[in-house]
């Protein structure tokens, strides 16, 4: 078949696509207009076709994906607005939930504080001073149910930032859904249990990498079985972006632990196309508007091919990397933190352009303290104007065939391939990780970076230049000291009421199991039912597993 044939084979291939898309999700309007009502076609292509296009590029919704993964892309649907929340108890977390709800938020994404983050309870000495502080406090099923009081598990998605006590967490959720009526097959939403980048960059672990890797493996069989409407793991760069990567290495080191994920799977016995459908992946996005949209873009076409060719998924759906996309906190400045309103909106429009599936806004004071309601309104307003106002969602990709975009995708997909040969030569992500080396490349690009702030050859505005000489300081949202004294109380009372014999029975069973390859996951449903909590189920884990103490 010659080039021009086979470009004319896969464009009807694409519309044929989205017929089928436009019978579940019409496109949002007839006709899409420019404020000078010229009409806007549905996808820009070159005039003449080519090799490097067919194979390279192609059509959304087609392998290899460059421009998006679904066939009309906003056309029909806008991205999800899930705003990261949660601080204090599981009450002021469900009432700011509902609070964004109203507001037009289409998504939750919880944020835990760090003693429900490292599996303790919040009266365990180790919690001491920071319960609730930057999230909320999880102990018990309770709480969980107080977390989603009145908001209906059926009708909206969840994502949850949890790792290291993933399965716990994942285990009350699909207990709350049970209490509220629904089934598990019916939950949707992502947890985000991905532990190798905690390693890496962030440090809320519990247990050393391998056993860790088996927790994993023991959620996407369980989900396989019982939750398949559910993302098993979302695969984060963002915060080995946070940690100082570049956007080379956050695509790069994500990729390589995404294999690492898929690696043990196997292994553990599953076929490849029974649990990659369900890999999600969390990307960041800083202010090099043009990087980070062609970042996206290369990022799906490297995961396309690897599991097309490496892995040999046969299962399109397999092949695509679905993302959600965070804009970056650490470029937020605590000086004239009204100017992270501009930041957040270029780099929103960033994620937008590369093809995002969901998008939190970070609010204007996150580098002070939590968002006030009003900053957290004013974040997702951010992303309510660019999907209403700015017509950037009306054509699909619209940065494809851009010179500049389409050679920085090239270079950064190039980029990323020669770490993940050096990666693979190490052994594997896991292997890398345990040796240090991606800590290490992370340590020597951030230090580049804070010379560079510091000798002014980079600008932050506010920061090193342009500074103000008295700044007005924002209204700060701050959590009740007393918080922690509730908290304790609320566990212990459910520690006094519940059938402890229950209880020890289910921890046993986990005990048992922990100590062969039988999925923990039943037992871990099983005690969270009867209310066991976060820190007796983590300890029983950490009894069996023992506990990671870094490189």
């Amino acid at each position: 078949m010659n080039q021009s044939n086979n470009y004319q084979r896969i464009k009807d291939n694409w519309k044929h696509d989205v017929k089928k898309t436009e019978q579940r999700f019409p496109e949002r309007k007839q006709t899409f207009t420019t404020s000078s009502e010229l009409e806007i076609n549905r996808l820009y292509t070159p005039k003449e076709s080519s090799e490097t296009y067919t194979e390279e590029l192609g059509f959304p919704g087609q392998f290899p994906y460059t421009r998006g993964i679904q066939p009309t892309m906003y056309r029909s649907r806008y991205w999800t607005m899930r705003q990261y929340a949660g601080f204090g108890s599981a009450e002021e977390t469900n009432e700011r939930f509902r609070y964004l709800l109203a507001q037009g938020q289409t998504g939750l994404s919880v944020a835990f504080d760090l003693p429900t983050q490292i599996g303790y309870d919040s009266d365990d000495p180790m919690a001491e001073g920071e319960v609730g502080k930057v999230g909320v406090a999880i102990d018990t099923l309770l709480d969980m149910e107080r977390l989603f009081d009145q908001i209906p598990l059926d009708k909206v998605s969840t994502s949850m930032t949890i790792n290291a006590p993933a399965s716990i967490l994942l285990a009350m959720y699909i207990a709350v859904g049970e209490k509220q009526g629904v089934s598990p097959e019916k939950l949707t939403g992502t947890i985000q249990n991905d532990i190798l980048k905690e390693y890496i960059a962030r440090g809320t672990y519990i247990y050393p990498p391998k056993p860790s890797m088996r927790l994993i493996t023991d959620i996407f069989g369980y989900c396989h079985e019982q939750l398949p409407k559910f993302n098993t793991i979302s695969i984060s760069g963002y915060h080995i972006r946070e940690a100082g990567s570049t956007a080379v290495q956050e695509v790069a080191f994500t990729i390589a632990n995404g294999m690492a994920y898929v690696d043990a799977a196997i292994e553990s016995g599953l076929e490849v196309d029974q649990f990659a459908p369900r890999l999600a992946f969390f990307f960041n996005a800083h202010n090099q508007f043009f990087e980070e949209a062609a970042k996206f873009r290369a990022a799906r076409r490297i995961w396309a091919k690897i599991m097309k060719d490496h892995y040999k998924a046969e299962n399109p759906k397999s092949w695509k990397l679905r993302f959600h996309t965070q804009t970056g906190g650490s470029t937020l400045t605590a000086q004239q933190p009204d100017n992270n309103i501009v930041r957040v909106t270029v780099q929103a429009l960033s994620a937008v352009m590369g093809g995002t599936q969901s998008l939190h806004t970070n609010s204007r004071d996150e580098a002070l303290a939590l968002p006030t309601e009003d900053s957290a309104r004013i974040a997702l307003r951010t992303q309510q104007i660019i999907a209403q106002e700015s017509g950037v969602a009306d054509t699909i990709d619209p940065l494809g065939g851009s010179y500049y975009v389409e050679a920085l995708t090239d270079e950064i997909e190039e980029e990323v391939n020669k770490y993940l040969e050096r990666i693979k030569e190490l052994g594997g992500a896991v292997q890398a990780v345990e040796e240090g080396f991606m800590q290490r490349e992370i340590h020597q690009t951030a230090y580049e970076a804070q010379k560079r702030i510091e000798s002014n050859e980079d600008i932050v505005v506010g920061l090193n230049d342009y500074k103000l000489e008295e700044e007005v300081n924002p209204d700060l949202l701050r959590v009740d000291e007393a918080l922690e004294t509730d908290q304790i109380e609320k566990t212990e009372q459910v520690r006094n009421s519940r059938n402890q014999t229950e209880v020890d029975e289910c921890l046993k069973g986990l005990k048992q199991a922990a100590k062969t390859n039988e999925n923990v996951m039943p037992h871990i449903v099983a005690a969270v039912r009867v209310y066991a909590t976060v820190g007796e189920i983590a300890n029983v884990l950490r009894d069996e597993f023992g506990e990671y103490t870094g490189v």
